[in-house]
């Protein structure tokens, strides 16, 4: 510990030319291209984004929360530029400050997103942690995430009142189910980005775990935190699937602790070490990206994730699986002309 009571910080290699594409999860840009495929979807994009007035956004925070600079928060001003010059991010969007109680942080606006961060995380992280929270918006920011949240925000707000557009109730229902997955993945590229930005593994578990705890860090333990993610994701019968699915279905975030194992299962994997070590896809080769790639990427990342789950509704399905290619396999050596 240093003087004032933070932990020491640790040199961070700077991830020049980084594209958005070295941390976004492949079922977050598969995602959107899906969602981009939904029937009604342009449209909804078109309606929402002239009723959404970025201006009064931007306004409604100038005049009621702190906008960070050299003399307001210098403290976190610094840790921002910081993560900022850390993920070379040549323009920082506008940073606040907002009094809540609640422990969020969020990056909102369609052209000019700005990040806002509630006073709770102040309180609650060490410098640290906060850097890893600033990452993870400039994550956001750089991804172009903020057009889309904003639009699941507001798609939330008007529901109700929008029943009269042509695609109709259930396809603003259709829209939201489909945003609020992609908004899943999404957490899931930021939490990468802000672990790039900090470049410690611990940081950024100790952020979900103080995130699930309401910062009562002192009362937890690791190992256990993490044995809990590998628990919700096995245990169980078919009914604790299906209400795992209902839970989601409304949830903008992953929880807490699938998060920290995604995370963990990342830097296992090996992906985050060969990014600091300077392997990374570079902005600048961001127009020669193939999109169908992504789509594939999404498909397989989808794959992956259920052929290693041990949930028990993706086992029952896995099985039925195995258990029909064994009948077609031997319906065709039945059938099989003989040579």
């Amino acid at each position: 510990m240093t003087e004032n009571g933070e932990r020491p910080t640790r040199p961070r290699v700077t991830l020049t030319d980084i594209s958005s594409r070295a941390w976004e999860h492949p079922a977050d840009r598969g995602a959107l291209v899906a969602l981009r495929q939904l029937k009604g979807f342009d449209f909804v994009l078109r309606k929402i984004s002239g009723l959404i007035d970025e201006r009064a956004v931007r306004l409604q925070f100038l005049g009621s929360a702190i906008r960070v600079d050299e003399r307001q928060f210098p403290r976190v001003h610094r840790l921002y530029t910081e993560a900022g010059s850390t993920l070379d991010v040549r323009q920082l969007p506008e940073l606040y400050i907002t009094n809540s109680p609640i422990w969020n942080a969020f990056t909102i606006g369609l052209d000019k997103p700005i990040i806002v961060v509630n006073s709770a995380m102040l309180q609650g992280l060490d410098e640290e942690e906060l850097r890893f929270v600033l990452g993870h918006e400039l994550g956001h920011a750089q991804s172009g995430h903020a057009l889309y949240q904003s639009l699941l925000f507001w798609l939330m707000r008007l529901t109700g009142a929008m029943n009269w557009m042509p695609i109709g109730a259930l396809g603003i229902r259709a829209i939201i189910a489909a945003l609020h997955e992609w908004s899943r993945k999404a957490e899931l590229s930021g939490d990468r980005a802000g672990l790039l930005a900090v470049q410690d593994p611990a940081v950024a578990l100790r952020v979900q775990m103080k995130l699930a705890s309401g910062g009562q860090l002192a009362e937890l333990d690791t190992t256990t935190f993490l044995a809990q993610g590998t628990e919700y994701e096995s245990s169980g019968d078919l009914r604790d699937s299906v209400l795992k699915l209902l839970l989601l279905e409304a949830q903008s975030h992953p929880l807490a602790v699938i998060r920290a194992h995604e995370l963990r299962r990342w830097v296992d994997e090996g992906e985050y070490t060969t990014i600091v070590s300077g392997d990374y896809p570079k902005r600048q080769d961001d127009d020669n990206a193939s999109m169908s790639q992504e789509a594939k990427n999404a498909a397989k990342s989808y794959g992956d994730a259920f052929a290693r789950s041990q949930d028990p509704l993706a086992k029952v399905l896995r099985d039925l699986g195995d258990g029909l290619g064994g009948v077609r396999d031997w319906v065709s050596d039945k059938l099989r002309p003989p040579r």
